[in-house]
């Protein structure tokens, strides 16, 4: 997915489009020409760092702020000076916002009876919503009766009862414990397809986002860096922020001591030399900084002198010594300082010639070239 222009907005039929979106708080851009579109029925995520400008571009789209120019479109049609109250769009909020005074049939058909909908049509939807969401039989239960899980699903349901074409979920799991997050994850995923209406999702957790999206948009400082898949922005970033901001990831700041067909030779600041491949825009030149990324899981490690087998002369190689180990089951993350002190993360698995593997052991690392990713400082 890419961003748009005007002319191409114009001519789509989407959820919600935003066209060179603005908002500007004085002096500071809280939001700076955002464009994007999302086609009906997706799952889109707003992934970024605290005070990126996600809250403040989802509070414009559902009308509680007005932006200082651009477009917003729902369904094709512009909703610019149209009051939230107008706008076919609902927001799920972190605290959920449930009202406590009401049980749960009330809270969810409080909406339907502020619109002057008909008592039997509102049980209707209300015990249809209820089925959907798997939980039929609490309509008459108070708030505080339901579990952590139950009242999302219930918030969720108080808003899909007046079919939204677009809803808005700013960061809801984030009030939940661990566990519960993770199980959530899923049961949004779920429920957003056996609504199939559109979900704009804001997070700063890029484990819920690359999760649940479809697409996600990385923000910072008010811009989208890049807008794609998770597996786009895991495997093929754009930038050096989307690199070091999705996923786990080591990362090393350099210079260029040779470049040949899209390939780079790194000096890093720690005295290492690592071969890598360029990636985002502009092919850096001998002498330019860089910064190295590599993934965790990308990194092979076996204890000095175990194998025979020798490694690859083509993979980049570093030596260093075992800090620590974090144990989770199957894969676990080493941690391995190198000659210059530096801290180096590699997943392995604990068998073979690493199963008793223990801090203060030499071991070598290694990784193949097209693996470390470059970009042009």
């Amino acid at each position: 997915m890419q961003s748009m222009t005007e002319n191409d907005l114009a001519t789509t039929d989407n959820d919600l489009e935003c066209v060179q979106v603005r908002k500007h708080f004085g002096s500071v851009r809280a939001v700076d020409d955002v464009s994007f579109e999302i086609p009906k029925g997706s799952f889109f995520s707003i992934l970024g760092p605290s005070g990126c400008g996600k809250t403040t571009l989802m509070r414009m789209i559902a009308g509680f702020e007005s932006p200082t120019s651009g477009d917003i479109r729902i369904k094709g049609n512009s909703v610019i000076g149209t009051p939230p109250n107008k706008r076919n769009v609902k927001m799920v909020f972190q605290h959920l916002a449930l009202f406590p005074m009401m049980n749960v049939y009330e809270n969810i058909a409080y909406g339907l009876r502020c619109a002057g909908v008909s008592k039997e049509v509102i049980r209707t939807k209300v015990h249809d919503v209820l089925e959907r969401i798997s939980l039929p039989d609490v309509a008459n239960r108070e708030i505080s009766q339901l579990s952590g899980g139950q009242k999302q699903r219930i918030a969720i349901a108080r808003c899909m009862v007046l079919d939204p074409d677009v809803l808005l979920l700013d960061e809801p799991l984030g009030a939940l414990d661990l566990k519960l997050r993770e199980a959530m994850k899923i049961e949004l995923k779920l429920l957003q397809h056996q609504f199939d209406t559109t979900f704009v999702y804001i997070t700063h957790d890029q484990s819920e986002a690359l999760v649940m999206s479809d697409n996600v948009a990385i923000m910072n400082q008010g811009k989208f860096v890049q807008i794609g898949t998770p597996q786009e922005l895991y495997h093929n970033p754009s930038a050096a922020f989307v690199a070091g901001f999705v996923g786990d990831t080591n990362r090393w700041a350099g210079k260029v001591t040779r470049v040949e067909n899209g390939a780079v030779e790194v000096a890093t600041e720690a005295g290492l030399t690592m071969r890598g491949s360029v990636r985002g825009t502009g092919t850096p030149a001998v002498g330019d900084t860089v910064s190295a990324f590599v993934r965790p899981e990308f990194i092979s490690a076996e204890k000095t002198g175990a194998s025979d087998k020798p490694v690859d002369p083509a993979h980049n190689v570093i030596n260093g010594k075992v800090d620590s180990i974090l144990f989770n089951g199957a894969n676990s993350r080493v941690l391995v300082r190198d000659g210059a002190g530096e801290l180096i993360e590699a997943d392995v698995v604990l068998t073979g010639s690493t199963q008793d593997l223990k801090p203060k052991d030499n071991v070598t690392l290694s990784w193949s070239p097209e693996q470390t990713m470059c970009f042009k400082a």
